[in-house]
């Protein structure tokens, strides 16, 4: 196994601290070892909590992170410590969704993503919100004009 010290990784092998609100300032990145080939990373968050923005209930859901790495990569334990951070914050299922996509987006350049959000019913009403992104000009905005296109047509 190859030493990642230097990488300036900061929450990887220390003591977890969780922040009680929206943290994105904890997200970290390493260097992708394989640029040169397209691969898929998948992020699964079976219990993701948010709240309410207008009754402060909870909110459950399963956050789905899919994506292909440009240059960058995220650290999976503060890509842990980002969505815990969602516990205490109140936004809509939508809100959150597309939140984290430009957070990812903004953090590592990404050739591709998407994010889902499958939310536990409220009131009888399930909400899955979708948000993708293909780096624009290349063959990845197409990428996700055809997966968003595919979406539409279910």
């Amino acid at each position: 196994m190859e030493n990642r010290e230097n990488e300036g990784l900061n929450a990887l092998g220390r003591k977890t601290e969780y922040k009680s609100d929206y943290a994105p300032e904890v997200l970290e990145t390493f260097e992708n070892r394989h640029k040169e080939n397209d691969y898929w990373v998948r992020f699964n968050c079976p219990e993701f909590t948010s709240l309410c923005p207008i009754t402060g209930q909870p909110d459950f859901a399963e956050i789905r992170i899919s994506y292909i790495p440009g240059d960058r990569m995220v650290e999976s334990k503060s890509l842990k410590l980002y969505l815990f951070s969602f516990r205490n914050h109140g936004d809509f299922h939508e809100d959150c969704v597309n939140k984290i996509m430009k957070d990812l987006i903004r953090l590592m350049d990404p050739k591709y993503i998407e994010v889902t959000g499958l939310f536990t019913p409220r009131g009888g009403i399930s909400i899955y919100p979708y948000a993708n992104y293909g780096r624009p000009g290349t063959k990845y905005e197409a990428l996700a004009e055809r997966r968003m296109e595919k979406l539409w047509n279910e």
